[in-house]
């Protein structure tokens, strides 16, 4: 006899199974490119020195020596001289020093060069003041010469500021909005030299991961073993992984390319808690997790009061007798008592948190509180406080 429940057996474990893989966490894949970066493609910092001009009285003034002496070498690498006379018929010398430069002002020349980057390329500098400017705003860098740990020009800078912050002064009170003694020049320097990466060097290329992480290291071996034959890669440590390259130059940039869209599931992150302790910013990674710890919170104020009296002669006091000024103190001291909070263990540290703001503790006494229960050791988790 044929059984008719069979269907409806095989579709309710049908559903089960599909039910069961909807509620099941799946692990999100990321590209390799995303956690990591070759090690033949890093960054190089570069510093130059130079003057910002146009400024509206802002500038450094006649008092830096050095802002002076660099404006006079300029002058003079342009055939303009500003020692000495300005003409046969004037007979007093006259000197660099003897002109307005607050106009004028000696700045520090920072940029970040890109992996690969080649000449003619623009890339963004960070101008800042060294010495007495007020404010940078609306100031235009001259020529300056970035250069690197080796003292060589790779890039060179120039062109009109952009300053977000500004300054504001009348009758003895000044303004300050944002810092206007920085600025940036998006795009303002020519890359002029190139610097040789070891991408074609060697049989091997090195990946390192942004974070360490021996799981993701791991992980990441097994992906490319996975995908382009076992020996491919071996993972170094919690941050590098060696793959075998093709030697060509051209087979070897498809190759990389081939390599940084591979997907893999990274480890998570281990648990973190991040405070921003000027703001009072809480952000708290997954796995955090708190023993058992009570916490009780409480302010202390004191006052002070004082208050001047004079003390006058008696009636009867002798003639020498004199008034005498007296300072009388009051000192109050106050405590706001809060309830206790009892947490049980495994608790997660955003129950903490809503039960700390419960008891209206600010995000001082709140950064206090975490970092009381890590050294406790009741909070399971790094914390960073920057």
């Amino acid at each position: 006899m044929k059984n008719l429940n069979q269907p409806f057996s095989a579709l309710v474990v049908l559903a089960v199974t599909v039910v069961a893989a909807l509620l099941t966490p799946q692990a999100q894949a990321t590209r390799i490119k995303d956690i990591s970066a070759l090690s033949a493609a890093r960054p190089n910092q570069l510093l130059g020195y130079g003057l910002v001009v146009g400024l509206q009285g802002t500038g450094d003034g006649k008092d830096i020596s050095f802002t002076i002496q660099t404006l006079r070498e300029t002058l003079a690498r342009m055939g303009t001289s500003v020692d000495g006379p300005l003409s046969s018929y004037d007979l007093d010398p006259v000197s660099v020093k003897d002109f307005k430069v607050e106009n004028v002002a000696a700045v520090m020349v920072t940029a970040e060069l890109p992996a690969f980057a080649k000449p003619g390329q623009k890339i963004d500098v960070n101008v800042a003041a060294i010495a007495k400017a007020k404010s940078l705003r609306g100031g235009v860098l001259l020529m300056t010469r970035l250069r690197g740990p080796d003292g060589q020009t790779y890039a060179v800078a120039q062109g009109p500021l952009a300053a977000s912050g500004f300054t504001a002064d009348a009758a003895g009170s000044s303004v300050a909005v944002g810092v206007a003694t920085s600025a940036r020049i998006p795009g303002g320097a020519l890359v002029e030299r190139e610097v040789e990466g070891p991408l074609n060097v060697g049989e091997f290329v090195t990946l390192n991961l942004t974070a360490p992480d021996f799981a993701t290291s791991a992980r990441v071996m097994q992906a490319i073993n996975a995908q382009f034959g076992d020996g491919t890669a071996a993972a170094v440590d919690a941050v590098s992984i060696k793959v075998r390259a093709p030697m060509a130059p051209d087979a070897r940039v498809a190759f990389v390319g081939l390599l940084e869209e591979i997907d893999v599931d990274a480890a998570e992150p281990p648990a973190r808690v991040v405070v921003n302790s000027r703001t009072g910013t809480v952000v708290i990674s997954r796995n955090v997790i708190v023993k058992a710890a009570a916490v009780s919170q409480g302010d202390i104020s004191v006052t002070v009061d004082a208050t001047n009296e004079v003390s006058q002669p008696g009636p009867f006091a002798p003639n020498n007798a004199q008034t005498t000024p007296v300072q009388n103190a009051q000192i109050t001291v106050t405590e706001d008592s809060k309830n206790m909070v009892l947490f049980k263990p495994g608790a997660e540290l955003r129950q903490i948190v809503n039960a700390v703001n419960e008891i209206g503790a600010s995000p001082t006494a709140l950064i206090s509180i975490l970092e009381a229960l890590q050294r406790a050791g009741a909070l399971q988790a790094e914390l960073i406080v920057i």
